[in-house]
C-alpha cells in the first residue's frame, strides 16, 4: 500500500444542530506523485463533508484533510454512536481504495408537539376530541396524559392513557369528556379545558381546548312550556271557581224530531205521563202555593203559610223574576228554575240548563219553583213518596213570566219522587238526578207533550237535582 492515513480524533460528539471537525491526515508512501480523492460513506454522509475533497502529493509528502460533520436537529440524527467512513480513491491506481473509519456520537433531544384536533367540541352529555402527539426528538418518548380544567366540572377518559413514541413518528389519543352536571335547560355553555402530556424529568406539555356544553331543552322551549303550565293551572283555578251555564245541542236535536229518551210511565201510578189533556187544576189549597199566587205564593210555599204579612217579609228573588230578567237581555224561549232543598231553604233560581238542587250530598228536593218565557206557558205536577206509596201532587200551571209551584215545603210532606211537565209552545227537555241512581239521561218532550222526570215508579227513590231546557 502506498498511502498512509490517520483520524485526528477518532472519536467525535456533537449536538444536533450543531457542527464538529476531525482532522484526516495523508501520507504518500508511493515512489510517484499521485492524487488522492476523499468521499465519506455511511449513515452520517448526507451531513459530512470534506475539504479539500482532492489532495496532490508528491511522494513521502504528507497532507491534511478537514471532515466536518453538522447533523441536523431532527429525528434523523438518532442519538448515540454513529460509526462512518472517509474513502480514498487514488489516481493513479484506483484499485488502491484506503476506508478510514471513526466514531461520531450524536447527543440526545427531546422536542414534543401536541394538538387538539378539534380544538372545541360541542355536545349535550360529552365531547370527543383527540389529541394527537409528535415525537420530533432524536430519541424514543415516554409519557402519561391528565385532564384538568377550572372548577373540576369535567370527567376525563383518555385512552390510551400512557404513551411510548418513537422518533419521527405520532400518535393519537382518543378523549372523552363529560360533564359532572348536566344543563336541562338554558343557553349554551363554555368550560375551558386542558389535556397534558407529562415526561419524566421534563415539564409537562399543557393542550388548551373548550368544551361547549349544550342545554337539553332549549331556553325558548323551557319558557313555553313554563307558559303552557300556567295557563292550564289558571285555567283550571277558573273552570272550578266558575261553571259556565252550558245548553246541550242534543236538547235542540231532540226537540227538532220530537222525541222522549225516556219511555212514558206505567198509567196505573200516580203522575204519571199522559198524551190526553191533563185534569183541571184542583182547588187551591190555602196553605199550598199555586201559579197564580205569584211571589206571595212562593214565599207561602217556602214558609209553610205562616202569618205574617207580605210587607214584613224581604223580597224573594224567584224563577219568575230570573225568567223576566232573561227575556229582557235575550229573546227566545228561556226557562228559570229553583229548588227547595231539604234542611237548606231555597236556592237562588238558574236558567237554561244549569243545575238546581244538590249532587251526592243526600239532600231531597221538596218543591221546585219554574218559570218560562217565550212558550205560552207552562203546566206541572209532583210525585212523593208516603210509606212506600205514591201520591200525585196537585197539577199547576202559569203563564209565561209567573212562577208555578212543584211539592210542597212542609215538613210533613214527604220529598219529591218526580215531576211531570209540559210547556204551550214547543218542547221541553230535562235530566234529572236521583238519589242511588245517578243521572238519568237527557229526555224531551213532543211539542205541546208531557214527560215524567225523576225515580222509576216501582224504585221510589228521592229527587236530588234537575236540569230543564226549552
Amino acid at each position: 500500500m502506498s498511502l498512509w492515513t490517520s483520524l485526528e480524533p477518532a472519536s467525535a460528539t456533537v449536538d444536533p444542530g450543531a457542527s464538529t471537525r476531525v482532522r484526516l491526515r495523508v501520507r504518500n508512501t508511493g515512489d510517484v506523485v499521485d492524487e488522492y480523492r476523499f468521499e465519506p460513506v455511511g449513515s452520517v454522509a448526507p451531513w459530512t463533508t470534506v475539504e479539500p475533497p482532492t489532495l496532490r502529493l508528491f511522494p513521502g509528502t504528507t497532507g491534511t484533510v478537514e471532515l466536518t460533520f453538522a447533523p441536523p436537529r431532527t429525528p434523523d440524527a438518532i442519538a448515540g454512536p454513529n460509526p462512518y467512513a472517509v474513502r480514498i480513491t487514488p489516481t493513479e491506481h484506483p484499485d488502491a481504495v484506503t476506508v478510514p473509519e471513526g466514531n461520531l456520537t450524536v447527543t440526545p433531544f427531546a422536542e414534543v408537539r401536541a394538538e387538539l384536533v378539534p380544538p372545541t367540541v360541542k355536545g349535550r352529555f360529552r365531547g370527543r376530541p383527540r389529541l394527537a402527539i409528535d415525537n420530533l426528538g432524536n430519541t424514543r418518548l415516554t409519557a402519561s396524559l391528565s385532564g384538568t380544567d377550572t372548577g373540576d366540572r369535567l370527567s376525563y377518559d383518555l385512552q390510551p392513557g400512557n404513551v411510548q413514541i418513537e422518533p419521527g413518528r405520532a400518535v393519537f389519543v382518543d378523549a372523552t369528556l363529560r360533564p359532572r352536571q348536566i344543563i336541562w335547560f338554558g343557553s349554551k355553555e363554555e368550560q375551558p379545558y386542558s389535556l397534558a402530556v407529562r415526561r419524566s424529568g421534563a415539564p409537562s406539555l399543557d393542550v388548551d381546548g373548550t368544551f361547549v356544553q349544550r342545554g337539553f331543552l332549549p331556553r325558548w322551549l323551557a319558557t313555553a312550556l313554563s307558559l303552557s303550565l300556567a295557563l292550564a293551572i289558571a285555567f283550571v283555578m277558573i273552570w272550578l271557581a266558575y261553571k259556565p251555564q252550558v245548553r246541550s245541542l242534543a236538547a235542540e236535536k231532540l226537540e227538532q224530531a220530537g222525541v222522549s229518551t225516556l219511555p212514558p210511565p206505567s198509567p196505573s201510578a200516580p203522575g204519571n205521563v199522559d198524551t190526553s189533556p191533563p185534569p183541571p187544576p184542583a182547588e187551591k189549597s190555602e196553605s199550598e202555593p199555586t201559579a197564580s199566587a205569584g211571589p206571595r205564593a212562593g214565599a207561602g210555599g217556602g214558609g209553610g203559610g205562616g202569618g205574617a204579612s207580605e210587607e214584613a217579609k224581604p223580597k224573594e228573588r224567584t224563577a219568575a223574576t230570573a225568567v223576566q230578567e232573561l227575556a229582557a237581555r235575550s229573546d227566545g224561549r228561556h226557562i228559570c228554575y229553583r229548588a227547595y232543598v231539604a234542611d237548606r231553604g231555597w236556592q237562588d233560581p238558574v236558567c237554561d240548563g244549569a243545575e238546581a238542587g244538590t249532587v251526592g250530598k243526600d239532600l231531597p228536593i221538596k218543591a221546585l219553583d219554574i218559570a218560562v218565557s217565550g212558550t205560552k206557558g207552562a203546566a206541572g205536577n209532583g210525585a212523593h213518596v208516603v210509606e212506600e206509596w205514591l201520591t200525585g201532587d196537585k197539577w199547576s200551571s202559569a203563564a209565561d213570566g209567573i212562577d208555578m209551584y212543584i211539592g210542597s215545603t212542609k215538613e210533613a210532606v214527604s220529598p219529591l219522587q218526580g215531576f211531570t211537565i209540559k210547556v204551550g209552545d214547543g218542547s221541553v227537555c230535562q235530566n234529572t238526578h236521583v238519589a242511588n241512581k245517578g243521572w238519568m239521561g237527557l229526555g224531551c218532550t213532543k211539542p205541546g207533550g208531557w214527560m215524567y222526570g225523576g225515580s222509576p215508579m216501582e224504585e221510589a227513590q228521592n229527587l236530588e237535582a234537575i236540569r230543564l231546557t226549552v
